[in-house]
């Protein structure tokens, strides 16, 4: 069995993310290592452990350590349209991939890059943990983009502060990956809801902002034109170089990321080659200032 002495903690970046090494997830993980695999996430936001042989069943028991297992969001009545997965099949699962089975997607959220954005923000309660597994993939592309949404709380000017204090945004989801949300019509089918948009982690205690360019679509009590031209002078500040770390994945990563203080993207990658993640999630509860 993995002790805790085996465990190793190395960082990836100078602003967030951490490699762990040292343990083996399709066994049985003793207590203690589970609590310093925490301790390292409250530190480094994001965790990559490698070279690990998962199964399903192994992905979600590990998630499972961590708190109650997320359900997978359904796409609501219209968007019926899109295909739901014809090999999601377990509801803590999602695949993120692009591959297709007879012309039909067998998971979600295909091809090309994406905006960065927070798994579930549209909820009352978003997720508050993400296991992303490497099963497949391109030779170029895909990487997984994160900003430090503590640093960059921490980084705003005085007077932009002051200006977000207080206030709350709107989340909605409209089942896109690069297109800003749109709001001229009736948005009542779309998963949607407010939140603050500086947070307050409620284990670590530490602000956070919680925007998102893909689906932070208003900030209340703003005209649209202001609230456009605040959001937009928050993500440019999000998306700096110096809050950033990119993973370069590598095959049988489990990549893990907290989901109350970072955003994440992904990057472009060949239409024409397949990529293929097993994506499962923690329950989180309802953010405040």
């Amino acid at each position: 069995m993995t002790m805790l002495a085996d465990l190793t903690v190395t960082p990836l970046s100078p602003v967030l993310g951490a490699e762990i090494s040292g343990v083996d997830l399709s066994r049985e993980i003793p207590a203690d290592v589970i609590e310093e695999i925490h301790a390292a996430w409250q530190k480094y936001n994001v965790l990559v452990i490698r070279d690990q042989d998962l199964t399903m069943d192994q992905q979600l028991d590990f998630a499972g350590r961590f708190g109650e297992l997320g359900e997978r969001k359904r796409k609501k009545t219209t968007f019926k349209k899109k295909e739901e997965g014809i090999y999601q099949t377990n509801p803590h699962t999602l695949l993120v991939t692009n591959i297709m089975v007879d012309g039909k997607p067998i998971g979600a959220f295909n091809e090309g890059d994406m905006w960065f954005h927070i798994d579930s923000g549209y909820a009352e309660c978003p997720y508050k943990y993400t296991f992303l597994y490497g099963m497949e993939l391109p030779s170029t592309g895909g990487n997984t983009r994160f900003a430090n949404t503590y640093t960059a709380y921490e980084k705003l000017p005085e007077d932009l502060k002051r200006e977000i204090e207080g206030r709350r945004a709107l989340h909605l989801h409209q089942y896109k990956r690069a297109e800003k949300a749109d709001l001229s019509g009736d948005i009542s089918g779309s998963p949607h809801w407010y939140h603050p948009v500086v947070i307050t982690h409620p284990e670590t205690g530490r602000k956070a902002l919680f925007v998102d360019r893909l689906m932070t679509a208003a900030i209340e009590g703003l005209e649209p034109a202001e609230s456009d031209a605040l959001l937009e002078r928050l993500y440019s500040h999000v998306e700096t170089h110096d809050f950033i770390y990119e993973h370069v994945w590598q095959l049988k990563d489990l990549l893990m990321w907290d989901n109350r203080c970072v955003v994440h993207g992904r990057s472009w990658f060949p239409e024409t080659e397949r990529r293929l993640l097993r994506r499962c999630t923690v329950e989180g509860g309802p953010l405040s200032a």
